[in-house]
């Protein structure tokens, strides 16, 4: 008579016993270059909030560069995962909208 082992069955082992029906889905690892671009966007926002002080440009030119910041912002979330690297182009893109604004404010416009 064993000791111990009284009263415990052992499973029949079947072969698929470890295995689920379909593999589960593996995610890609996150690309850092969505990362990058928000930071690029947020270091655009500091640009365009000291724009005021810095040049004297006028509330209506701060409001349409702050739509334009916002628009880059929602299109960044929307391609965070399916374009990741087109992200880091958005705060260029804003940087050099930000940069023809305030020049030529400055030369046309009269902005100080």
């Amino acid at each position: 008579m064993e000791r111990g082992r009284r009263g415990i069955r052992r499973r029949p082992h079947r072969r698929d016993a470890g295995q689920l029906s379909e593999p589960l889905p593996t995610r890609e690892p996150l690309s850092p270059w969505p990362f990058a671009g928000l930071v690029g966007l947020a270091c655009v926002a500091f640009l365009i909030g000291a724009t005021p002080v810095a040049v004297g440009a006028p509330w209506w030119a701060i409001g349409l560069l702050a739509l334009v910041w916002c628009g880059a912002l929602l299109l960044a979330v929307a391609w965070f995962t399916t374009r990741p690297r087109a992200v880091v182009l958005l705060p260029a893109a804003v940087a050099v909208v930000w940069l023809a604004t305030v020049i030529g404010g400055a030369r046309f416009l009269g902005w100080a």
